[in-house]
């Protein structure tokens, strides 16, 4: 991962107050997470903008957490025309029609038993690891799973912070 200064991350640094937050709600949909980013700015580096990100996750609430997960499309099911879902979800893309409709199965069980998509950094996992995974955490507690949740997301706006840090401008 980028540790120094990069032009992405000067370019974020240095953007206006807007531009900022509508490119931290694509990271992460949680306002409550982003206004914690915001009001750190600027940061001296990528790492140091990584760790502020992981301790304005843990501080999240229940609310902020539903909030992040609505901006969360169901595994198997990305935004259609976005490509950040579309790449994170790619592991799904070559998925049988059995594991698709096993997918979509086993992901109204999880919404209908916690009241939100089943969330999992897609990114790297076959379509079997997912499902797989969603098998196994649809067993937890409410409790353990937002903790699960939370973890994920924090991997996930990892993830999503890179590639905002590292885009150059030409790539906006």
């Amino acid at each position: 991962m980028t540790s120094g200064t990069t032009p992405g991350l000067a370019r974020f640094n240095t953007s206006a107050e807007g531009d900022a937050v509508t490119a931290l709600h694509e990271v992460c949909s949680s306002s409550a997470w982003g206004s914690k980013i915001l009001a750190q700015r600027p940061f001296a580096t990528a790492e140091a903008l990584f760790l502020a990100s992981d301790a304005a996750m843990a501080e999240l609430t229940a609310e902020d957490l539903a909030e992040a997960m609505a901006g969360h499309p169901p595994i198997g099911r990305p935004k259609a025309g976005d490509p950040t879902s579309s790449r994170e979800q790619s592991g799904m893309a070559g998925a049988s029609a059995e594991l698709k409709a096993e997918m979509l199965e086993l992901n109204l069980a999880y919404q209908d038993k916690f009241g939100h998509v089943f969330l999992i950094c897609a990114t790297g996992r076959t379509g079997e690891q997912m499902r797989d995974a969603i098998r196994e955490r649809i067993e937890n507690s409410l409790e353990q799973e937002r903790e699960i949740v939370r973890t994920e997301l924090g991997k996930i706006n990892r993830i999503r912070l890179t590639r905002l840090v590292e885009t150059t401008e030409e790539e906006n």
